[in-house]
């Protein structure tokens, strides 16, 4: 008889059991599933407010790359004296100092991008070092003109860049 009632308790207990098991999974999911759907509304959250100044930051770098195209940055930069060598660092200081004011845009864009205008920037300086010693550079006025030239017969390094951003800019949305 004892046998008897404790078999009894087992299939009282079994579908307590099933019952117990089935709803800890569903909650378990349950939370799961809501712990996700507030991740992806967060996530959504500040995507709208972090397109902005994505946009943004991309938007500087482009200006920035258009103000150090050779072109426009000759066109802007006039040479203080005749001396090649003061133009020269004159350029060169002023691609810098661009740069400096467009750090901190690099949080906001890839690290492929930020590296791709890195490389745009140094093409740029060392597309004037190489100008600047050509032999038939001697003053201020002969390095706007080598340079000029040059960029006559070929694209400026921030080109190739700008495309990139602009691709880039293209797949946010």
């Amino acid at each position: 008889m004892d046998a008897e009632r404790i078999i009894d308790l087992f299939m009282f207990a079994i579908p307590s059991l099933i019952t117990g098991v089935l709803a800890y999974y569903f909650f378990k999911e349950h939370t799961k599933n809501e712990d996700g759907r507030r991740r992806y509304l967060l996530k959504k959250d500040m995507q709208v407010t972090a397109l902005p100044i994505r946009l943004q930051a991309y938007e500087r770098l482009a200006l920035y790359l258009e103000r150090i195209s050779p072109n426009k940055l000759l066109v802007r930069v006039k040479p203080t004296s005749s001396n090649k060598e003061d133009y020269e660092s004159l350029l060169i200081s002023s691609i810098e100092q661009e740069l400096e004011h467009n750090l901190s845009q690099q949080i906001y864009v890839s690290d492929k991008c930020w590296s791709i205008i890195s490389a745009a920037k140094n093409a740029t300086i060392q597309l004037i070092r190489k100008a600047s010693l050509l032999p038939k550079t001697n003053t201020s006025e002969k390095l706007r003109e080598v340079i000029l030239t040059e960029m006559m017969e070929r694209r400026a390094p921030s080109d190739a860049a700008l495309s990139f951003i602009k691709d880039e800019v293209s797949e946010l949305y």
